[in-house]
């Protein structure tokens, strides 16, 4: 059984949201939350919002699922559409740069999948 949630257009750079995922990738969901309430950063209320809204999506689909054995299947951090910007820079010329943006998917199940089963043997 799996369950999926994600978050579009985060205001944030891919690479920063993508340290704070990979702490939490094959966790069980409530050490998870855990970690994410640990982090000193300041996208881990966004992944915590978005792994509760999987845990939820995952009780509302299937009514006999034990929270407490999910795990994290699948997590992973696509980049969105970026902003570009101008700043002003000396004898009239511009500076241009690119606010970043992030997509954030997360996938909680029962157990791992088989693709990273297929790896390991």
């Amino acid at each position: 059984m799996q369950a999926r949630a994600e978050a579009r257009y985060l205001r944030t750079s891919p690479q920063k949201a993508r340290l704070v995922i990979d702490l939490i990738r094959g966790q069980k969901a409530g050490e998870a939350i855990h970690i994410l309430r640990a982090v000193n950063k300041r996208i881990a209320p966004s992944i915590e919002k978005v792994l509760r809204s999987a845990i939820a999506n995952a009780e509302n689909r299937n009514n006999d699922v034990d929270v407490d054995t999910l795990i994290v299947t699948e997590c992973y951090v696509n980049e969105g559409p970026r902003m570009k910007r101008i700043r002003a820079a000396p004898m009239g010329r511009a500076y241009r740069y690119q606010r970043r943006m992030a997509h954030i998917v997360v996938e909680v199940g029962d157990k791992k999948p088989d693709s990273a089963m297929k790896e390991i043997g």
